[in-house]
């Protein structure tokens, strides 16, 4: 019996099943059919819809909204390249402040700057030739970022204001459902997005540690991350309470003012003297001469090559007895004898018992200098407890304060600060926690997503930075990657995708083989200056689990996600039948239904072409 392959389809589908016609069926050829033959496995062995041809052009994405939560620099990066990357995206970026920024827009404590140069710490595409200190005021940070949202437009995808209060997967949907509050009137609603990306940074959660007795304490309390610029300092007995980056750049600022300062510094810390830092490096202020030749582009393109080369080759210094390293403890150390004036006492309380960029270093401008000013005292020993108008210390003193700053940093074990929930209802906060969590670290692959939490990505989290190279073209390449990644989806008909835990387990195993190579985990605690350190790098553990750096350079990082193992990853897809090549659609392209498109742009004048990226662009095809 002859039958056609259409009459056969429609007969052997159930009514659901049954594929749509054709405005414009084409005949097909008759075919010989058995009716006793046995099915295909394709034919009887599924319970997915048969197969269907999509009625659409092959290179025609579907429409996926994209949200971000964060703001600062790594999602205004967001904001700029997901949308020249990806032509068209719906993208919503999500942020609890009132404008852009990030850690510089909430963080204005006096003396806040950037501990690298500025022109190390910029955007690689929009470069700013006029920085007026080579460690600039986070000021003139902040405005950066905030111009270049500006001019990139990055404003119309923001919805500043908002706090996102919960993410959760919704399975039958295949979509986020972020509950966000409205902190302009305390709304709170939810909106879903395709795909849900984090952008929280490494210093978003600061936190006020708490101390026994602190709540009968009767001055004024508060966080250098959250300044309370209405309280004088003149004249005042302050208690400056830790010495990380802000700590360090606070102390300076505050003790020309102040009448005295208790600087409660339990951990030590490298103070780096900068290199090739011209003139007053205290302050690194450019004369106008070098500002004006940095308007040619071609000197400042050279003085900005050579500023970042710096650190991108500084990668040597991390390893353990490394001679780089070894190099850099004499020379940071005679530096900071030199900076104290010789006073070796105070030295001795100063040089840290681990190598030099276990923690991360900083420049610390004038942070030496006012440590042996005669209103300043360094008290090395904890806080044992508060008193009513001041602290007592475990050396048995009390001190009198009367203004408490606390410069104690910010949560960094990277947990995010509100639930995000998994395919199987986990709680990623619950899954990296440190005290019982079911990995007790952020577990991640590559840094970029977590097994059981389809569509998320993790943009600025774990695993992101290099210990060499430069913040700003980290993310830039991270965004890039995360780029390549929704033009997948929504140009292959992909409905969920996830990383396979294989490929994350290998991963951490690189990890846990790497990072004892280095300064920041499995140092000797047993020999002198080799001891372990607490820092973001570890969660604040020493010898715990390094998650805040890739393991490997920033070169090297680079290189990883440049180009995505596509392998790694598991998908599902949007058509019924869960064919991957559905999204070819009716085998047509765009392109071709447009009677003036060139549909020949690899042809070009011979001297225009270059064989590295000869048909390799996305944006041509």
């Amino acid at each position: 019996m002859i039958k056609s392959v259409e009459s056969v389809a429609q007969e052997f589908l159930t009514p659901q099943q049954r594929c749509l016609k054709t405005p414009n069926p084409v005949k097909s050829k008759p075919v010989v059919v058995d009716k006793g033959t046995t099915p295909t496995p394709v034919e009887a062995a599924t319970t997915q819809p048969r197969f269907c041809i999509e009625e659409h052009p092959g290179d025609q994405p579907r429409q996926i909204r994209v949200g971000v939560v964060g703001a600062g620099i790594s999602g205004i990066t967001a904001g700029i390249l997901l949308p020249a990357k990806v032509p068209g995206i719906n993208l919503t970026i999500l942020e609890k402040n009132a404008d852009v920024g990030g850690a510089w827009f909430e963080n204005t404590y006096p003396g806040v700057r950037c501990d690298v140069p500025a022109h190390v710490y910029q955007s690689g595409f929009a470069p700013n030739t006029q920085w007026k200190e080579e460690f600039a005021q986070g000021t003139e940070i902040r405005q950066y970022w905030q111009d270049i949202a500006r001019r990139y437009e990055v404003y119309k995808y923001l919805r500043l204001q908002r706090k996102v209060l919960r993410a959760e997967w919704q399975p039958n949907e295949a979509q986020w459902k972020v509950t966000i509050q409205d902190l302009r009137n305390d709304k709170i609603y939810s909106e879903n997005f395709d795909i849900f990306i984090t952008a929280l940074g490494y210093f978003n959660t600061w936190r006020i540690p708490e101390f026994q007795d602190m709540d009968k304490f009767q001055g004024t309390i508060f966080h250098s991350s959250d300044w309370d610029h209405s309280v004088p300092l003149d004249g005042k007995r302050i208690a400056l309470i830790g010495n990380g980056a802000s700590g360090i750049q606070i102390l300076p600022e505050i003790q020309p003012v102040a009448a005295q300062v208790d600087h409660y510094a339990r951990s030590r810390t490298w103070i780096v003297h900068p290199p090739n830092v011209e003139g007053d490096w205290q302050r690194g202020l450019f004369t106008a001469e070098k500002l004006e030749s940095f308007r040619d582009p071609q000197t400042y393109l050279q003085y900005r090559k050579e500023k970042e080369a710096e650190f991108f080759r500084g990668f040597a210094t991390c390893f353990q007895n490394s001679p780089e390293n070894d190099f850099l403890r004499q020379m940071w150390t005679a530096s900071m004898l030199q900076r104290v004036e010789n006073n070796t006492t105070l030295l001795n309380d100063l040089i840290p018992d681990f190598p030099p960029c276990c923690r991360r270093p900083t420049p610390g401008p004038g942070y030496l200098e006012a440590l042996i000013k005669p209103n300043v005292e360094l008290i090395r020993s904890g806080i044992e407890r508060f008193a009513r108008d001041g602290i007592l210390a475990a050396d048995g003193v009390e001190r009198k304060a009367e203004i408490v700053i606390c410069a104690t940093g910010a949560n960094s074990d990277l947990v995010p600060p509100f639930p995000i929930i998994g395919a199987a209802g986990l709680d990623l906060r619950a899954a990296w926690g440190a005290d019982g969590g079911l990995y007790g670290f952020p577990y991640t692959y590559l840094g970029m997503a977590t097994p059981g939490f389809p569509n998320a990505l993790w943009l600025g989290g774990p695993h992101v930075v290099g210990p060499s190279g430069t913040v700003p073209n980290c993310m830039e390449n991270q965004v890039t990657y995360i780029a390549k990644m929704i033009r997948k989806v929504r140009g292959q008909g992909i409905r969920t995708f996830v990383p396979a835990k294989k490929a994350a387990d290998d991963f951490l195993e690189y990890c846990l083989a790497f990072f004892p190579r280095t300064v920041w985990t499995g140092n000797d605690d047993l020999t002198p200056g080799k001891a372990n350190c607490r820092s973001w790098m570890n969660g604040g553990r020493p010898n715990g689990f390094v998650h805040g750096l890739f393991p490997g350079s920033a070169s090297l990082a680079n290189y990883a996600r440049r180009d995505p193992r596509w392998e790694d990853w598991e998908y599902t897809y949007t058509n019924p039948s869960g064919n991957r090549f559905a999204y070819l659609g009716n085998g047509w392209t765009t392109r071709e239904m447009q009677p003036d498109a060139d549909l020949t742009p690899h042809l070009k004048q011979q001297d225009h072409i270059d064989l590295k990226s000869y048909l390799e662009g996305w944006w041509d095809v």
